[in-house]
C-alpha cells in the first residue's frame, strides 16, 4: 500500500527515509509511526498500511538514518537482536525528536505529494514510544502514543510542558521498563490532566508487535482499541 519517501531534515542539509501510506480518499489526519529499534521493518509497515486503511496518512520515519540507513532487524532473530541493541546504544534521542518536528513540517507543508494535513499524530514503540513522550513535551503535536516507552521515568521533568493529549501503554512485565521505572511514571503522570495511563498486568515488552514471538493477541488488540478510539477523539 505504501511507498518510500524522502523528509527533509531539521537544521541538518540532509534529507532521510520513511514509508509513507496513503488513505484511499482524503486524509482525515495524520499519524507519524514512530519504530522500534528494529527498523521500518516489515512490522512498522503494516501498521502504516493498517492506519492508512483507517483513513489516515501514516508515515514510519527511518529513525537510525545518521548511522544505519534502512536497517530492518528481527528481534525473534538473536543475532538482530544483538544488533539492534547496538544501534540503540547509539542513538541520540533528541535527534529523534527533531526528525519527528522535520516529518510534522513535511506533513503540515504538504512537502510529501498531497495535500497539507493540519492534525498530526504520532504513535511509537520501544524507543519509538520514548520519543513519542518527548514529542509531547517538546513539539505542537496534535495527539501522541506511545507503547512499553523506554526511559520515559527518567524524562518526568519534561511533563510539564504537554500541552496536547498523550497515551501511554504499559506492560507491567516488561523486562526494560522495570517496576521502579513504572512507579515512577504513574507518581509523575497519574495526576496530569493530559496524561491517560493504561496498565497490562503480565505483559510484556513487545506485546503490540504485528508479528512475531512477543505478540500477546489480546493485550495488543486492546491497546490497539484504545488507540483507536483516542485517536478517532484528538484527530477528528
Amino acid at each position: 500500500m505504501g511507498d518510500m519517501t524522502q523528509i527533509k531534515a531539521l537544521d541538518e542539509d540532509a534529507l532521510f527515509a520513511a514509508y509513507l501510506a496513503r488513505p484511499a480518499g482524503t486524509a482525515k489526519a495524520a499519524i507519524i509511526v514512530i519504530p522500534e529499534i528494529f527498523g521500518v521493518n516489515p512490522g512498522i509497515r503494516q501498521k502504516c498500511d493498517k492506519l492508512a486503511a483507517d483513513g489516515y496518512l501514516a508515515i514510519a520515519p527511518d529513525i537510525f538514518w545518521r548511522f544505519a540507513p534502512g536497517v530492518q532487524l528481527n528481534p525473534d532473530v538473536e543475532a538482530e537482536l544483538q544488533e539492534a541493541f547496538g544501534y540503540f546504544g547509539q542513538y541520540d534521542a533528541d535527534d529523534g525528536v527533531k526528525d519527528i518536528e522535520a516529518a510534522i513540517h513535511a506533513i503540515r507543508g504538504g512537502t510529501l505529494g498531497g495535500e497539507p494535513v493540519v492534525k498530526v499524530g504520532c504513535v511509537g514503540y520501544c524507543l519509538g514510544g520514548k520519543l513519542a513522550y518527548i514529542a509531547a513535551a517538546r513539539t505542537d503535536i496534535t495527539a501522541s502514543v506511545g507503547y512499553y516507552g523506554v526511559g520515559i521515568n527518567e524524562m518526568i521533568g519534561e511533563s510539564h510542558a504537554i500541552a496536547n493529549p498523550l497515551m501511554l501503554h504499559i506492560p507491567t512485565a516488561d523486562g526494560f521498563v522495570d517496576a521502579e521505572a513504572q512507579a515512577a511514571m504513574h507518581a509523575g503522570l497519574d495526576d496530569h490532566a493530559k496524561v491517560t495511563l493504561h496498565d497490562y498486568e503480565d505483559l510484556d515488552h513487545g506485546f503490540a508487535t504485528e508479528t512475531g514471538d512477543r505478540r500477546d493477541e489480546e493485550g495488543a488488540t486492546l491497546a490497539d482499541s484504545r488507540t483507536a478510539a483516542f485517536f478517532g477523539e484528538w484527530l477528528a
